[in-house]
């Protein structure tokens, strides 16, 4: 039995998918070429000026494929266009920084070197409370490292070397991105080969502009979206053990990938699969917050837990115009109900994952898709820029939809029948 595609479905394959190409990089083009004219912030611009370029490239390659009508190798273009969008504005961001310029990064890129040296001299990557009074007040936010403990790694390169281009942190995350992405694209090559959804899913992690912006100029998110991404592709490839090591290795690095762990572990126990799942997932992010623990557990409440929750020494920039935070701002008693309707937003996904729990990758990163917008657009301090998370779990929500989180071979055709 056939089914009519629907109009999304028909617009991503139109012209064998060229079309939708298109227009992704004709308007990612406009989106650079204007953060390079307006932006306030200068790694942006320098970004903007640089990506504007290799995004019109990659537009005008999809047109002339158009007009001659041949096949194109769709994903070997993306990775083509990340690498002028994205790793060569990082780079040359990295190269300038080193000979000098103070504004070819973002604070977060301080942040994670500091903990690096930190956590090489100290033991901790975290600075006391009296330690962050002790800093300037006009650097004080600098002190702070809300992350967790794992993310100080990416900043040992720089403790250990010293300044070079090739110690910038942002080129170890663009490493720790390559690395995951390749992977994970891989093994669903493997289980399904390629179609519409896993290049469109590629070009959500890697092209897209919020995500490319992302990497080059700060970068800390990008990585652990892959990480998550990874562990989506590993399930659903009956891969449990490395799909909980690498959601672990996230949670190691970031808060946000919890509610992913969260998620998957709620699909393991579903499937049966929770006594491989579990160990990495959960022993990972217990392991790196052990030494934090051992050496100054108070630095690592005050930097991962009262600094987010605005109980620090300074409150944090992260004011994106969303509901929870114009909630917070505007009404009275603001922060305790946005407080509120993000417990409310988190109980009503739970229920629902307990009620109807996914039985199948895809249908976990919608569970995390739609959790994480829910969390972003309802808490009281966000960023714009973590709009990548969802976005990147909802398109590759496609492209896991068809597996059924089972180690069966591709060639098992009952897999695929319709």
């Amino acid at each position: 039995m056939t089914t009519t595609p629907g109009l999304l479905t028909r617009i991503n394959q139109a012209a064998g998918g060229l079309a939708a190409d298109l227009a992704l990089y004709s308007l990612s083009a406009i989106f650079a070429l204007v953060t390079a004219l307006t932006s306030t912030l200068l790694p942006h611009r320098a970004w903007g000026a640089i990506a504007a370029v290799g995004y019109l490239v990659a537009a005008l390659v999809v047109a002339v494929q158009l007009v001659l009508r041949k096949p194109v190798r769709r994903a070997t273009l993306t990775w083509a266009t990340w690498a002028a969008v994205t790793l060569l504005p990082l780079v040359v961001q990295a190269v300038q920084r080193a000979a000098g310029r103070t504004d070819r990064a973002q604070e977060e890129v301080l942040v994670v070197e500091h903990m690096g040296e930190s956590l090489l001299h100290t033991g901790t990557p975290y600075l006391s409370r009296p330690e962050i009074a002790g800093i300037a007040l006009d650097e004080r936010l600098l002190g702070y490292r809300p992350y967790q403990p794992g993310m100080a790694l990416f900043g040992l390169p720089r403790a250990i070397a010293g300044d070079h281009w090739w110690t910038d942190a942002r080129v170890w995350f663009a490493l720790a991105t390559v690395g995951a992405l390749v992977v994970a694209v891989t093994v669903l090559l493997r289980v399904r080969g390629t179609d519409f959804s896993l290049v469109r899913a590629l070009q959500a992690a890697t092209v897209l502009p919020v995500t490319s912006l992302t990497l080059a100029t700060g970068g800390d998110d990008i990585p652990v979206l892959a990480l998550c991404l990874l562990a989506l592709a590993l399930f659903a490839a009956g891969r449990h053990t490395a799909s909980g090591l690498a959601v672990g290795a996230a949670a190691a690095c970031k808060l946000l990938a919890f509610p992913v762990v969260a998620v998957l572990l709620v699909l393991a126990v579903a499937t049966g699969h929770w006594r491989r799942f579990l160990p990495g997932a959960l022993g990972l992010p217990l392991l790196a917050l052990l030494p934090p623990l051992l050496v100054n557990a108070d630095a690592l409440i005050e930097n991962v837990l009262r600094f987010p929750l605005g109980h620090g020494l300074v409150t944090s920039p992260a004011q994106s115009p969303f509901p929870g935070h114009l909630i917070a701002q505007f009404l009275p008693g603001g922060r305790y109900l946005a407080a509120g309707l993000l417990v409310a937003a988190a109980a009503v996904i739970g229920l629902l994952l307990l009620r109807r729990p996914p039985r199948d990758a895809g249908t976990a990163a919608l569970f995390c898709g739609y959790g994480l917008l829910a969390a972003i657009l309802l808490m009281p301090t966000t960023r714009f820029g973590y709009l990548l998370y969802p976005a990147a779990f909802l398109v590759w929500a496609y492209a896991l939809r068809n597996h059924t989180a089972s180690s069966a071979p591709r060639h098992d055709t009952a897999l695929y029948r319709q």
